[in-house]
């Protein structure tokens, strides 16, 4: 039966569940409230040839017409909590969902969904190359940079997706993957969600729902996480990297190894062996090993994994000092992580704040040799470090590169790491990266550090 589907935000996730409900046969209408976005005029065309009906620009108290015309809500991922399209379908009783809720109850398929405060893209990317490399057909999509209900087109044996609160947020009880990933919970997008119990609650939507034979892989040394664990319906599988761990997948003899102790990969044999490197390497082995993957294949993808860009990637190294791309660092919990794989350490940090506590930053000072501040929360970053450790403002990323390059000595690393958002700036955590390698690379050409 045909449904009035209203459809918030006409950019990658609206273009993907407007062409998939229309396909479908529903009655769709894109509201897109800030339309002239790079790619808007194809993407308005595209929708438009289908048959899918495009409002811009509505006026506040257009939305509750607009909801009051629907049978369904399905807002993109960027939309708030307290926007007024929500509250009119809660005044209305219309039901909400999000693509993620659409591709995962539509998907016939397994599903695997990866969530957590960092390291979602990391260990999405890793599960689908281990299956891959066991001969499972299995993209990764999501918040990835694929929308679902695109990837949902394509053959494939198991889905993969990274998925974030923002997502979870507009999930219902027809969202039961059949795996879920839970890596870590700390401060994140509080902002958005207005508190940090309302940021786990959303998280936690990754396992609600699940069927008692669907699976929680979950990071047992993340307090947060070993909590909203607790109340899973279904298997749960702990992860830890703790030297005294005894049970689900660990570190036993210099080898990751499954539950029963069986040897998957040899420490030494990975090309990343930070503490988060192998807590993700542990996840992903569950999660891929449930689904399917052999162990060659685990071992095989675990083996020539690499970084991606912009977390915590070498850019280069002029006169012993090395240079470091993080910007996909954007909360203090993904700083600090990023802080602990190194001795002596020039951080840039800074940008625009999601309404985190900057000041939990202190907690690795004892690693730090100099701090450039930078962007909106330039201050914020004096006030959590200046104390302890020598501080000073940038006001450009060029400045920010050679100040650090001269508060470093050889031996140190300069540290992209920003713990925020990179939109007063930037346009994307990529393009803060870009820059940074680009000022980096000028300064190693011009020969001094």
């Amino acid at each position: 039966m045909s449904r009035r589907v209203l459809v918030v935000g006409l950019r990658m996730t609206g273009l993907a569940t407007a062409r998939a409900l229309a396909a479908g046969g529903d009655a769709v209408t894109v509201v897109e409230e800030r339309p002239g976005q790079s790619g808007y005029a194809e993407r308005a065309a595209e929708v438009r040839a289908a048959g899918v009906g495009l409002v811009e620009s509505p006026a506040p108290e257009d939305w509750a017409g607009l909801v009051a015309a629907s049978d369904l809500v399905v807002p993109s991922p960027g939309v708030a909590p307290g926007h007024p399209v929500l509250a009119a379908a809660a005044a209305a009783g219309v039901p909400v969902r999000g693509d993620v809720d659409l591709a995962v109850a539509s998907a016939e398929v397994p599903v695997c969904v990866v969530t957590g405060t960092n390291g979602k893209t990391t260990v999405t990317t890793l599960i689908a190359a281990m299956l891959e490399a066991s001969g499972v057909r299995a993209p990764a999509a999501g918040n990835i940079g694929w929308a679902l209900l695109d990837a949902l087109r394509v053959p494939m044996d198991v889905l993969v997706a990274e998925v974030s609160s923002f997502q979870l947020h507009t999930t219902t009880t027809t969202f039961t993957p059949r795996v879920a990933v839970l890596l870590n919970v700390a401060d994140d997008h509080l902002d958005w969600h207005g508190s940090f119990e309302a940021y786990a609650d959303a998280k936690a939507r990754c396992f609600r729902f699940q069927g008692p034979d669907d699976l929680l892989v979950f990071n047992a040394d993340d307090p947060v996480v070993a909590r909203l664990a607790a109340t899973a319906p279904g298997r749960r599988i702990p992860c830890s990297t703790a030297p005294d761990a005894t049970e689900g997948y660990r570190i036993l003899d210099g080898h990751l190894v499954t539950p029963t102790a069986a040897p998957i990969v040899a420490v030494t044999d990975l090309p990343m062996r930070a503490p988060h490197d192998l807590a993700n390497a542990l996840a992903a082995s569950a999660a891929a090993l449930d689904l399917g993957a052999n162990p060659e294949g685990v071992r095989a993808a675990l083996r020539s994994a690499t970084r991606l860009h912009h977390r915590v990637e070498p850019i280069g190294e002029t006169r012993g000092v090395r240079f470091i791309d993080d910007s996909k660092a954007t909360n203090p919990h993904a700083t600090l992580t990023a802080l602990s794989g190194f001795d002596r350490v020039v951080l840039i940090a800074g940008g625009r704040n999601k309404g985190l506590d900057l000041g939990v930053l202190g907690g690795g000072a004892g690693r730090l040799v100099g701090v450039v501040a930078i962007g909106d929360a330039a201050g914020e970053v004096e006030t959590a470090l200046a104390a302890e450790v020598p501080t000073v403002r940038a006001a450009s990323m060029r400045a920010a590169v050679r100040t650090a390059a001269g508060m470093a000595a050889a031996g140190d690393v300069v540290l992209l790491s920003p713990a925020c958002a990179s939109f007063d700036w930037y346009g994307s955590y990529e393009e803060r990266g870009e820059d940074f390698r680009a000022e980096v690379e000028a300064l190693i050409a011009e020969g001094h550090a």
